[in-house]
């Protein structure tokens, strides 16, 4: 049930959900509206359709399609190619031995923990013990929580210590004197850096 709501999470993130299945393209394409994933404009295409269209078809088709049934493996892989040439990072999930390649090929491979296979689990980046895909959505959004602490960690500790840096540069151009004693700056750089 939540899923619905981890996909429209996705959507206003950026992160645009892609289904693949084994299913019929009627039954996935149901499943997809319901949860947000196949809107308007976006379409819905079949395994045989994908191995018909020509690789530069699909690089220019890839962002519109957003659900493909009866696919291969091999077909899960040249959609997780397709999406890297368009310089995505590509995150695959999968539960099955033939969800394997596909999960190697992606940037982030989540296999599943409680219904996937030793093989998929084998070929993952990294495995969900719930099954849930909400809790890729809470993974990413506390993702982008430290990796935006960190920027602005860096940023203060860089702005203070350059602050210092030019402090000393010029007081050392202009009286050959340092403003500050060794200890001093390590006092400064002691209560700056070490909260951050």
């Amino acid at each position: 049930p939540e899923a619905r709501d981890a996909v429209a999470v996705c959507r206003a993130a950026g992160i645009k959900p892609v289904m693949i299945t084994g299913d019929h393209v009627v039954t996935a394409s149901a499943i997809a509206k319901d949860l947000g994933i196949l809107q308007q404009g976006d379409e819905a295409i079949t395994g045989s359709e994908l191995d018909a269209m020509a690789d530069d078809e699909l690089d220019q088709r890839v962002s519109r399609i957003s659900v493909y049934a009866r696919v291969s493996p091999e077909n899960k892989i040249r959609i997780v190619r397709a999406w890297q040439k368009q310089e995505h990072v590509v995150s695959m999930t999968g539960d099955g031995v033939n969800d394997a390649p596909a999960l190697k090929a992606a940037d982030i491979g989540c296999a599943m923990g409680i219904t996937g296979t030793d093989v998929a689990k084998g070929a993952a980046d990294m495995i969900l013990t719930d099954d849930n895909f909400a809790t890729i959505v809470d993974a990413v959004r506390e993702g982008r929580g430290i990796y935006d602490n960190i920027k602005h960690t860096v940023g203060f500790l860089l702005g203070t210590n350059i602050g210092e840096v030019l402090v000393v540069f010029i007081a050392m151009l202009i009286w050959q004197v340092s403003p500050f004693l060794a200890v001093q700056l390590l006092w400064i750089n002691l209560v700056t850096d070490s909260l951050p």
